[in-house]
């Protein structure tokens, strides 16, 4: 992906690793930043090699801190609304990609850095990152779709106190609340679980894990949730990985799933 300026990329073996690269500023979000994200995301969907996505930051501090203020400051009320709905997209295709996207927070995940990793499917983070969403302290609120992935992950009344306080919480408040999977010490370990947890994923059958995201992602939106398990589960039983997966098991022998 030669049109990426501030992303770092890496494919092995199927797993896309994907750097935000733009440490000087603390990985915050400008507009090519954005830009990038999309046609990153965009990538994902279409490659065929690709078959799993962890997206990180560059750096020691920051996973991504947030927005460009910068840029930000400059919004009148009709181009806030274009920038709001512009991030919304990008990052519903993250949460509705049919393949793994797992986000390995490496520092502060502020504003729209938490947005972006609440987009992804799974969290993991180091010990020392912070999650918060502090947008009211510029007297705005979380545009990128905060108020309600954080608010579907931690509860309504603890969304309610981080977004109206704006207060970061450490890596362990978060995984006690349900927003981070796994908190690990260092950047080896995160790097370490994030591919073993990735490539785990991947021993299973593609094509019912792409239906699992659907169906999760339908039970917290306005589709019928339960409509949409039992269709994805009619449509397996008419793919070749559930023919492979039930005869493995049946002959205790290791399924080798086609995606097929």
């Amino acid at each position: 992906m030669s049109t990426l300026q501030n992303i770092i990329t890496k494919l092995h073996e199927g797993i896309l690793s994907a750097t935000i690269n733009r440490p000087e500023s603390l990985n915050a979000l400008n507009i090519q930043t954005m830009n990038d994200l999309r046609v990153l995301i965009d990538d994902v969907y279409n490659n065929q090699e690709i078959k799993a996505l962890i997206i990180t930051g560059a750096g020691e501090k920051a996973f991504v801190a947030g927005a460009d203020i910068t840029e930000i400051a400059e919004l009148d009320e009709l181009n806030a609304r274009k920038f709001a709905e512009s991030g919304q997209e990008t990052f519903s295709l993250f949460e509705k990609c049919p393949k793994p996207v797992l986000a390995a927070v490496n520092g502060f995940a502020l504003g729209g850095g938490c947005e972006l990793a609440m987009a992804c499917h799974m969290r993991i983070a180091m010990e020392t990152a912070k999650f918060g969403q502090p947008e009211v302290n510029l007297g705005i609120v979380p545009g990128y779709g905060g108020t309600q992935r954080l608010t579907q992950l931690v509860g309504k009344g603890k969304a309610f106190e981080l977004m109206m306080t704006g207060d970061m919480i450490s890596a362990q408040e978060a995984k006690s609340l349900g927003l981070v999977n796994h908190v690990v010490s260092s950047k080896e370990e995160l790097d370490e679980l994030s591919s073993k947890i990735i490539s785990k994923i991947l021993s299973k059958a593609p094509i019912a894990i792409g239906l699992v995201i659907d169906c999760i992602n339908a039970s917290i939106s306005d589709e019928d949730g339960y409509q949409t398990e039992a269709n994805a589960f009619s449509h397996c039983a008419n793919t070749e990985d559930f023919s492979e997966g039930t005869q493995a098991f049946l002959e205790k022998r290791k399924a080798q799933f086609k995606g097929a």
